[in-house]
């Protein structure tokens, strides 16, 4: 074998020593670590970075919560009342006042019981509602039904049912009277769960 072979062989010999002594000894004891080490570092420093900029949020953010409390705090679609039994009486005191207004006669529309309820439903706000009876004529009905829903604060009307006496008699001689009972509610500005609601 001539010398410059026997060079390159031995050249070619200890570059895959050297080789095998860098991937055993070198890459896997701190190459490695430190390629790791390396995407770590790259992974908080964006992390970082996100952090940075969802607190320089901060202040739109805070501006923007102000500007959602002061508008739900005029929010005309709440019972104003600080509590269930409060807000309880003053649906009562509004529906008297619609089914007074909603019949030029008297007598062709009038409340027969009215019973508070406790809604044990799970809703994220305080609920209070009564369960109705009246004794109404057709139009007039549909004068308090209207009144209610369409008013301020909001109210809702769940549960309807109508009873035509007429239907029962085959006659009808009180004029188109029914029996009318649903549940009317709605809900207090306070979260659920809040003590004293």
């Amino acid at each position: 074998m001539s010398p410059v072979l026997e060079r390159a062989r031995w050249l070619l010999l200890g570059l895959a020593a050297l080789a095998l002594a860098y991937l055993v000894l070198v890459h896997w004891w701190f190459t490695a670590p430190m390629l790791a080490m390396g995407d770590e570092v790259q992974r908080l420093r964006d992390e970082q970075l996100a952090l940075r900029m969802e607190i320089a949020q901060r202040p739109v953010l805070e501006q923007e919560l102000a500007r959602v409390r002061e508008f739900e705090a005029g929010n005309a679609g709440f019972l104003p009342e600080a509590n269930r039994q409060l807000a309880t009486a003053a649906l009562v005191q509004r529906l008297e006042s619609v089914v007074e207004s909603a019949s030029p006669q008297r007598g062709r529309c009038e409340i027969t019981a009215r019973t508070p309820s406790d809604a044990r439903t799970e809703e994220p706000f305080v609920r209070a509602s009564v369960q109705i009876r009246l004794r109404c004529g057709m139009a007039e009905l549909g004068a308090v039904l209207h009144a209610l829903e369409s008013g301020s604060p909001q109210l809702f009307i769940d549960n309807l049912d109508l009873l035509s006496r007429a239907a029962y008699l085959g006659t009808d001689r009180e004029g188109g009277m029914m029996d009318v009972s649903f549940d009317l509610y709605g809900y207090l500005a306070t979260p659920a769960g809040v003590p004293g609601a």
